[in-house]
């Protein structure tokens, strides 16, 4: 498995570590997996988010694909930086 890169990293707000930059499909599988705040907002874009990005390393699905989905799953979160 080779890790997929995203064109632009993704800076989430991550509480109360502060901001963590995400730059990959990796990355953003363990930041879904270890850093997302609480059970409730793993809803249905944090599990979508979560299988494309898996699919992304598996060459199933794009880059650009996973960090749109990974960034669409923060949003519903609240995680993405203010200004991002």
């Amino acid at each position: 498995m080779e890790d997929v890169l995203f064109s632009h990293p993704v800076v989430l707000n991550l509480r109360p570590t502060g901001q963590r930059k995400v730059d990959s499909a990796y990355e953003a599988i363990e930041a879904m997996q270890d850093g997302w705040p609480d059970r409730s907002t793993h809803g249905r874009a944090y599990r979508r988010a979560l299988r494309t990005c898996r699919d992304a390393l598996d060459g199933w699905q794009s880059g650009s694909r996973c960090r749109r989905a990974f960034v669409k799953a923060a949003r519903s979160a609240r995680l993405i930086a203010p200004g991002r």
